[in-house]
This record gives structure tokens, C-alpha cells and sequence, in this order.
């Protein structure tokens, strides 16, 4: 008997007690607001618990993937389960300012009488998103000269003839809509594409936006029946809880979608609603999105990433050795 005590006393010495594990990888979520939001790095946290905190990359490969959710033309949504919110944002920051793309950098305008002012209309083209390779290209110093290797040459003219004929400019023209005008109209330039990097100016940036969040965790901590369980369901727009049907009739309530669940938090706001339902943080599992600006698929965009981090790292790991 002692020995059987003694063996459970050392299982729970090497292990995490069941509430501060719930604190260490999720983010709680109170009717007023978030608890436990940051995450614990030091690696002798629970040292006296006996358990190691250290980061251990056999571990962390263990545990780490990736579920791609779906996957477009110029969308794409993923998982990204066991890493840190800090590497999440890394790769976020990444794919919005260190990745090449090809946009018009230099307008010669030999003739513009149109009715939209030359700095306006070099803005717009500037913000064009072409479908086109980088990687094929190489970056431009002030001192090259353009040439085919480094820049794409585009030519626009576009007249439009006296009041009354106004002339849409279209997409593969150089996309613009100019207004009609009493004046004889008529654009007539050259635009230089060149490679960059959105660090520079936004109008390089490979994507629209891209974006991650935490997943939801919905326990219902108690069962929600008949009349309650259906008017817990009509509170919320985007259909997170759904009704099942028990024996003799009954009814009650069941978390259906939880990736539509925007942490609106009603089901958590009124009398008692907190003893029912709990919301939750997954800390290490990240929903990540990235919507292309058209030069790259997204798929491509998100290899590059992880390629350039690589490499970020090695930096570091060379420097301190």
C-alpha cells in the first residue's frame, strides 16, 4: 500500500496539475473579459512540479502539422497546430513585406490631357497586381539600366476623340475609368514593372491581406435541455450550437460548428450562462489565411515564407556560434 502511494505521489510530481495545464494552453474567456492570455516560456516554470518547460524540437516535431482546410486560385486557409503565436506572426509578417513581386515603379507620361492628374494616375497603375513570376525577374539597383531581365516595359495610349466619345479604359490597358469631358481626351505613357518587396512600399506586398486566429473551444459544462438549449440557439447568427433530439421528445443542446464561433461570447453573458458553457483558446493551434494578390498561388507564397525564415534563422544560429 505505501509503495502504491508513494509510486502516485512521483505520477503526479512529473506531471502538470489538471487546472494549471488548462492555464498553460488555453486562453479562458470570462462574460467580461479574456484570463491566461500569454503563454509560459521560462523553462523552470514547473520545475519543482518536476516537469521540463524547455523547448524540445523531437517534441515539437511530434506534434506539429499542418491541415489545409481549402485551398483556391487565390485563397488559401489552413491549420497550423503546435507552434507558437510568435512564429504564427513571423510567417504573417513575412508574407506581407519580405516576399518579391513584380509593380510599376516608374511612369513616363509624354501626353496626358485626360481629366485625371499625372501623380494620380502613376498611383493607380502603381497599385495594379500583375500575374507574373517574380523569381524570373532580378532586382533592380539604382544604377542598372532597365532591361529584360530586370524590368517589364508596358505601354498605354488610349484616345478618346472629342466631348461626347468618352473611352473606358480597361484592365488590359492599364485598368482605369476615366470620366468623359467637353475636351479632346488622350493618354499616352510608358510603365516600368520592377521587382520589390512590400517593405518598401505596400503596392509590392504578394498578398491582399492574410491573417490568422485562434480556434474556438466550446465545453458545454452542463446539459442545456428543451426551452433553454432552443433559445441558446436562436442568440447566435452563425449557428455554433445546434439541437439534437433525446428519448420522449426531448431536446437538447449540442456544440455543432465550431469554426464558425467568433467569440461573440453571448453564450457565456447572462444568469448562470458562465456554469454552462466554457470558451476557450487553443494557445498552439493558429487558423491561418492567406488571400494572393494574383503574382503567386498562395500555396507558393506560404512555401517561400517558410524558406525565408529558414533562413533568418540560420542567420541568427551563424552569428552566435
Amino acid at each position: 500500500m505505501a509503495i502504491n502511494s508513494f509510486i502516485s505521489i512521483l505520477e503526479f510530481h512529473n506531471s502538470i496539475p489538471p487546472n494549471l495545464e488548462l492555464q498553460r494552453t488555453r486562453v479562458s474567456y470570462a462574460s467580461d473579459a479574456p484570463m491566461h492570455t500569454g503563454n509560459i516560456l521560462y523553462s523552470g516554470a514547473y520545475t519543482e512540479m518536476g516537469v521540463d518547460n524547455s523547448l524540445c524540437f523531437d517534441e515539437f516535431l511530434k506534434n506539429f502539422r499542418v491541415n489545409v482546410i481549402s485551398l483556391e486560385e487565390d485563397e488559401m486557409e489552413f491549420d497550423m497546430i503546435g507552434i507558437d503565436a510568435s512564429i504564427a506572426n513571423a510567417f504573417r509578417r513575412i508574407l506581407i513585406v519580405e516576399l518579391p513581386t513584380m509593380v510599376i515603379e516608374k511612369v513616363l507620361i509624354a501626353n496626358n490631357t485626360s481629366v485625371v492628374q499625372d501623380e494620380v494616375l502613376s498611383h493607380r497603375l502603381g497599385l495594379f497586381p500583375f500575374n507574373v513570376d517574380p523569381r524570373l525577374f532580378e532586382y533592380m539597383s539604382k544604377t542598372d539600366t532597365p532591361n529584360e531581365k530586370n524590368t517589364i516595359f508596358f505601354k498605354l495610349n488610349a484616345q478618346c476623340g472629342r466631348k461626347g466619345n468618352c473611352l473606358t479604359v480597361k484592365y488590359n490597358e492599364l485598368k482605369w475609368l476615366p470620366n468623359g469631358s467637353e475636351l479632346e481626351m488622350g493618354i499616352e505613357l510608358e510603365a516600368h514593372a520592377v521587382k520589390g518587396l512590400g517593405k518598401s512600399h505596400a503596392k509590392w506586398s504578394p498578398v491582399c491581406t492574410t491573417w490568422y486566429r485562434m480556434p474556438a473551444e466550446v465545453m458545454l459544462l452542463q446539459e442545456v435541455k428543451d426551452e433553454k438549449a432552443e433559445e441558446l440557439v436562436k442568440k447566435f447568427l452563425v449557428n455554433v450550437f445546434d439541437i439534437e433530439d433525446i428519448d420522449k421528445g426531448r431536446k437538447r443542446e449540442a456544440v455543432a460548428r465550431l469554426r464558425l464561433c467568433t467569440l461573440c461570447r453571448e453564450c457565456i453573458r447572462g444568469d448562470n450562462k458562465e456554469k454552462c458553457v466554457a470558451l476557450r483558446h487553443v494557445k498552439d493551434h493558429f487558423i491561418f489565411k492567406i488571400e494572393s494578390a494574383r503574382a503567386l498561388p498562395p500555396e507558393v507564397l506560404f512555401t517561400k515564407v517558410i524558406k525565408i525564415l529558414e533562413e533568418k534563422c540560420e542567420r541568427v544560429i551563424t552569428e552566435l556560434t
